[in-house]
């Protein structure tokens, strides 16, 4: 309510309980006047009353939600479910216009702020995890890389360029690889003009991987580079920031976004940071590297103990690798066969990768397939300490795996020594025949 509404109430209810409840608003309302005038995430969290009256203050302000409002339009923000409105707090304009992403939609100013709000306080994380990028854009559905490639290419054929569309690199990346060495990327795409592209996919929660990208910008050329939200951010999957230092360049790449987008993506980010603080999502990235430390000790203990090794890979921040080339060498199918047991025994997200697998697609075909080599010269597993994790996830990750080591080997010697009779039995027979 306004100071006028506030006044009336005074006819209802005792003045001064009135005006104390006008004290309590205004206390919300500080907050979101400082986030309005800095565009800064709060360093203390919000709580989820303040976070949920500026939804609704933002909500009212899209044409789907006037008092009275008549739409007759194809796309008016009508929704059937009410389950659906309030899920998505009735902000259902998405944001954008037809060719350009990033531009004010007439019909939702709400939505519109909540984007340019969202984009503002995630540049500010960005520069917290120690980068500072000129500007950011939230493309929030479809595949974000290909957005920024066609962009690329828009670009280089208006230049009349040959050859080389551009340079696609990466920072995280599954163990045993390690980021690409971005500053020696940068200098020569900047030697040859040529546009760079980084892949910085789970990269935000990592000082290293920023690092990289700092370095590669100050040395040479990177154009912009993409990470996840989901991530990133501990958000549903679906939607994704793309950073860079040439604000035209981005613009170039908002317009190759078709139509409006989804606020969803932007809602839900906005929704955590302000829940979390600029100081809750510092703690989350100290915990993440106090974790990788701990599950880098213990899972080197556990491979000692199983006869394997932790693959060497201090260039990778967030990403490990065991080795199961013990595995391996009782039976090919034993490797496979320890990644279904893991899941069945709901460990998510440990990859085992075996030896030699070949995969068409499109037709190329890949050796050494989800490896990083087409001749690795081992199967592994990897697990990764990525933001939000926890030490009881660590703790029952390794336990689990040490019961499904066991077990897994246990099998493949006994199929090995059924094969070992079976072929000796066949020997004899054709001995005697």
């Amino acid at each position: 309510m306004n100071a006028e509404n506030f006044g009336c109430s005074e006819r209802l209810v005792t003045a001064s309980y009135v005006r104390q409840g006008a004290q309590g608003r205004r206390a919300h309302e500080l907050r979101l006047r400082a986030l309005l005038e800095q565009g800064k995430c709060p360093e203390d969290g919000w709580d989820e009353s303040t976070i949920e009256l500026f939804l609704h203050e933002l909500a009212i302000m899209d044409s789907n939600n006037f008092l009275g409002n008549c739409g007759v339009g194809e796309r008016e923000g009508r929704v059937a479910s009410g389950l659906v409105a309030r899920r998505h707090y009735r902000l259902i304009h998405g944001i954008g216009r037809s060719g350009d992403i990033s531009a004010v939609q007439p019909k939702a100013a709400g939505s519109s702020l909540l984007n340019k709000l969202t984009n503002s306080v995630v540049l500010d994380i960005i520069k917290l995890a120690g980068f500072e990028p000129v500007v950011i854009e939230n493309v929030l559905e479809g595949d974000e890389l290909r957005t920024d490639i066609e962009a690329v290419e828009a670009k280089v054929k208006a230049l009349g360029a040959e050859n080389i569309l551009c340079v696609h690199s990466t920072t995280s990346c599954f163990a045993p690889r390690v980021p690409d060495r971005l500053e020696e990327l940068a200098v020569i795409c900047a030697s040859y003009d040529i546009p760079h592209i980084v892949n910085n996919a789970y990269g935000v929660q990592s000082s290293k991987c920023m690092h990289l990208i700092q370095q590669g910008a100050r040395v040479g050329r990177i154009d912009a580079f993409v990470q996840s939200l989901d991530k990133n951010f501990m958000v549903p999957v679906g939607g994704a920031i793309i950073a860079g230092f040439s604000e035209s360049f981005i613009q170039e790449i908002s317009k190759m976004y078709p139509g409006r987008a989804s606020a969803s993506p932007s809602l839900d980010v906005l929704i955590t940071l302000l829940s979390l603080g600029a100081s809750g999502y510092k703690q989350l990235l100290k915990e993440r590297k106090e974790m990788f430390s701990y599950l880098s000790s213990e899972l080197k203990k556990l491979a000692d103990i199983h006869n394997e090794r932790l693959l060497d890979t201090p260039h990778n921040p967030i990403s490990l690798a065991m080795s199961l080339k013990n595995l391996d060498e009782n039976n090919d199918a034993a490797v496979t066969q320890l990644g279904s047991m893991l899941f069945t025994r709901q460990v998510s997200g440990a990859r085992v990768v075996p030896c030699g697998t070949v995969q068409t697609v499109n037709n190329y075909t890949f050796k050494g397939f989800m490896s990083h080599a087409n001749d690795y010269p081992c199967a592994y597993l990897n697990a990764a300490s990525a933001i939000g994790i926890k030490k009881q996830d660590v703790d029952v990750f390794l336990k689990r795996l040490d019961k499904c080591l066991k077990t897994a080997r246990k099998e493949a010697k006994k199929e090995k020594s059924v094969n070992e009779i079976s072929n000796s039995k066949t020997g004899t027979e054709q001995l005697e025949d």
